[in-house]
């Protein structure tokens, strides 16, 4: 029987040093059983290395930054949308999500499914609002605060004890072993990503990340934990490992059954020396090591399509432990005409 074909925009397209999750997403909607796909890019900058995998995406369009607002992205997917009659959009950056929910109800009267958190949940889960979050769904998280002004940092060394995490609030955490570290990385976040800045009590133990899909309604549909084998200078995951774990699933499971948490999600989690574990963040959306999920045998892109597509999804109860993934960079060779081309006229 022939499948059908879907047509699928994906954002997250930067496979760099810190990629975004679109590539892998693509792989493994490759992969689906279910259906085909026509893979439609969306990029924000020119030299996103997945507008020059052809063999992965199928034609790139280039989109606003979400602080151009939302009117400006939805002119720019109207004519997409034009050209070619897509059925999902993935986002895949916690930045864009804001605008993409807002426009969710809109796309859909048009033909344009997609699968994401509701504003409340997506809101709920940000950086600033984890002590509350935690409190609220009793799940361990470390102590944290949100500091508006530089001034305010002076204070920290009678709350915290060193090292402590600075984060922005999207993306960036680095460790800070003094005062003066703390106010440089406060300083090179802010200008990066904007207030307020999150000062995050430090966890000593090993990295851990649960990725997964719920359904909206309490359910697990899927759930994978890898235990971090290879970790970049930005904290990036360069390497994992599939393990078996209960007490990550039993928070995983809680945490969609308390929240009903719609969409894909990675939860960032440490386990002390004590054993003791900690939810770090919540990642409204997938991660770029997703592909991992699919090697294992929980292709959760397919059923993240599915769900979106308003189609029953029966929940994954398995999958393979002891699989691991390693990430590796190669150079792709371009013709400069399609650099030009994107550059240019936003298509290619």
């Amino acid at each position: 029987m022939k499948k059908r074909k879907l047509k699928i925009a994906v954002t997250g397209l930067n496979a760099i040093d810190s990629p975004g999750p679109g590539i892998s997403v693509i792989r493994a909607l490759r992969e689906a059983a279910s259906f085909d796909v026509r893979i439609i890019g969306l990029s924000y900058e020119s030299l996103e290395p997945g507008i020059y995998m052809h063999d992965l995406v199928d034609r790139t369009y280039s989109i606003p930054y979400p602080t151009a607002g939302i009117d400006t992205l939805l002119a720019r997917l109207e004519y997409i949308h034009e050209k070619e009659k897509l059925d999902v959009i993935i986002p895949n950056f916690d930045a864009e999500l804001y605008p993409f929910i807002k426009l969710e109800t809109k796309l859909k009267a048009m033909g344009i499914h997609m699968f994401l958190p509701t504003l409340h949940q997506f809101e709920e889960r940000q950086k600033v609002n984890l002590n509350e979050f935690g409190k609220k769904y009793n799940i361990n998280v470390p102590r944290s605060k949100v500091i508006h002004d530089l001034s305010m940092v002076y204070s920290l060394q009678s709350e915290f004890s060193f090292p402590m995490i600075v984060k922005g609030k999207f993306y960036d955490a680095s460790i800070a072993y003094s005062i003066e570290q703390v106010k440089s990385y406060y300083n090179k976040i802010s200008a990066k990503w904007g207030l307020p800045i999150i000062i995050q009590e430090f966890i000593h133990g090993t990295e851990f990340n649960v990725t997964g899909l719920g359904d909206g309604k309490g359910n697990t549909i899927a759930a994978v934990p890898m235990r971090k084998q290879y970790i970049t200078e930005k904290g990036k995951a360069w390497g994992g490992i599939s393990i078996s774990d209960e007490e990550m699933l039993d928070m995983t499971r809680k945490f969609l059954r308390t929240t009903k948490w719609r969409g894909g999600f990675e939860l960032e989690l440490m386990k002390n020396k004590d054993g003791e574990l900690y939810m770090l963040e919540i990642n409204p959306r997938l991660p770029a090591w997703i592909y991992l999920a699919v090697g294992v045998g929980q292709n959760i892109p397919e059923a993240l399509v599915k769900l979106a597509m308003g189609e029953k999804v029966k929940p994954f109860t398995k999958y393979t432990v002891g699989k691991m993934f390693v990430r590796y960079s190669w150079d792709m060779i371009v013709d400069r005409e399609e650099f030009e081309q994107i550059s240019i006229y936003g298509e290619l």
